[in-house]
């Protein structure tokens, strides 16, 4: 089989293809015959041993997977070949076959499009996962969402509308801010490139403050990090949570006097480990995801679709944050 991998530390243009040894399953394993993968934040940390993971190298990169069973290893008794799944693989997904505990794997229905199902579990998976069990957001309650144009946050747009929240996207252009309205967001505000300096700072408050109303946010869902935290917390409304979800413009340092004058909470949100923590409520997670999906109310935005060789430039394109919606590399 074929593989994209990662030889040596580094950015997208140090992947190389090269062929593997096909995988064999285990004892409580299967093989996927993979047909796409959903390309996500921490293939861009991974590769570059910036991730909170570093896997031996040669590594594939790729932590989300959709395809078809090909073989199934002893001891699997709730999967047979030829069902379609998802796979959460952490990396090694941006191969054409991989081998992965059965427990990893989400059946998926045949109107699931691959593209569709390798975009859909990790995003969707981490926005529910910070807004039902760490936010607990409630109807008629104020969202708003930094990055609302990306993978996690556009699935937090969905799934916040499904919820009955009024959401505000933030997003870096206004066609960014027009694509998560699309998707259900109440309004929009576009923030300006950072960083910022101390006068540069009071402006972005003001004009998060402006966005979310006088009462401030009760939910902020930042997937960007860096001095967009700080300016969107000044944002936040009486006794609000703030949810720490990644930081592509950097890690922030947050004044916790801020947390006191408002009486909120920083919530930091780690799905993985939440998914090995709690296999159940993840399950239940996992089958109300499913009912959305099937409802019509969440659907993954493929935006762009790369071949295999190419898999470097979707992680590019990611990184370089001008991406919409979700990236997907086909191995099929």
């Amino acid at each position: 089989m074929k593989a994209v991998l990662s030889k040596i530390v580094g950015g997208p243009d140090t992947l190389v293809v090269e062929d593997l040894p096909d995988p064999v399953a285990k004892e409580g394993e299967v093989v996927i015959r993979v047909h796409a993968c959903g390309v996500n934040y921490p293939d861009v940390l991974i590769i570059e041993d910036k991730y909170q993971f570093k896997p031996a190298r040669p590594f594939s990169p790729g932590g989300e997977v959709a395809g078809v069973i090909e073989s199934v290893g002893p001891g699997v008794a709730t999967l047979k070949v030829g069902d379609r799944v998802i796979g959460s693989t952490g990396w090694g997904g941006m191969a054409e076959k991989i081998a992965l505990a059965a427990g990893r794997c989400i059946p998926i229905p045949d109107s699931m499009p691959f593209d569709e199902a390798s975009a859909f579990i990790l995003t969707y998976g981490t926005s529910h996962y910070a807004l039902k069990q760490r936010a607990h957001l409630k109807a008629g309650e104020t969202l708003l969402v930094l990055g609302a144009a990306g993978g996690v946050g556009l699935a937090a747009v969905e799934l916040a509308k499904a919820a009955g929240a009024k959401v505000v996207a933030a997003c870096s252009s206004q066609e960014k801010v027009d694509l998560a309205i699309a998707h259900g967001a109440d309004s929009g505000v576009v923030y300006p490139s950072g960083p910022f300096d101390r006068d540069g700072q009071k402006a972005l408050a003001d004009l998060f403050k402006q966005a979310c109303g006088p009462n401030g946010a009760d939910v902020i869902y930042d997937a960007v990090g860096g001095d967009y935290a700080e300016a969107s917390l000044r944002a936040i409304g009486w006794e609000g949570r703030f949810l720490v979800i990644g930081f592509p413009a950097g890690i922030p340092k947050i004044p916790l006097n801020l947390t006191l004058l408002k009486s909120c909470q920083i919530v930091g949100v780690f799905w993985g480990a939440f998914t090995a923590r709690n296999p159940a409520e993840n399950a239940e997670n996992v089958k109300e995801l499913m009912g959305l999906y099937a409802a019509g109310k969440i659907k993954p935005h493929v935006s762009a679709v790369f071949p295999m060789e190419q898999a470097g430039e979707a992680i590019r394109q990611l990184s370089s944050r001008k991406a919409q919606g979700k990236v997907v590399v086909t191995l099929a």
